[in-house]
């Protein structure tokens, strides 16, 4: 009898953790005061903004960040089920407005890089400005439209379009 309370307990356990689990994949977050360098939280900045650029972005990472743009990081791994959607989800965003971009960095063989950004699962994305500002964080594969409307402030002077396609690549019946 103790082992059937055990077994129902820990699926219970199971269960609720699962949930949880559920609702954070794709959720958009803001950097937070915490993500700061301690230096860096310490002394005054002139936006809100530069409270949350890490005190050195990563060769691999800052090398990819597009001029005056925001640059979409998606950091996967070789045998991520869930990176090909988020791939597309974002290929669609970045094909949305000339002022986001999508480029995908591989962290099988770059754990520092993973380590640097405090990324504990893949996918993640993260949306970097041009001086490699992070601006969001996503875990898991990201909303469209929540992604577009998060994005939105950053790119306000360019109009995001809609797109003729649905994140699968396929082109709607009566186009």
């Amino acid at each position: 009898m103790t082992g059937i309370l055990v077994l129902a307990g820990t699926l219970t356990v199971g269960v609720l953790v699962g949930a949880l689990l559920s609702l954070r994949n794709g959720r958009i977050r803001r950097p937070t005061m915490s993500s700061a360098t301690p230096s860096e939280s310490s002394e005054p900045s002139a936006t809100p903004a530069a409270e949350h650029r890490p005190h050195a972005l990563p060769a691999a990472v800052a090398d990819l960040l597009a001029p005056d743009a925001v640059t979409l990081v998606q950091l996967s791994s070789t045998f991520c089920a869930p990176c090909r959607h988020a791939r597309a989800v974002l290929s669609a965003v970045a094909a949305g407005t000339e002022r986001i971009t999508h480029v995908e960095l591989d962290l099988t063989e770059r754990p520092e890089v993973a380590e640097a950004l405090r990324v504990l699962r893949t996918p993640t994305t993260i949306a970097f400005d041009s001086e490699g500002t992070e601006l969001l964080r996503v875990s898991g594969v990201p909303k469209l439209a929540a992604l577009r409307k998060a994005l939105e402030p950053h790119v306000a002077s360019h109009r995001m379009n809609t797109l003729p396609h649905d994140v699968s690549g396929s082109v709607p019946s009566g186009s």
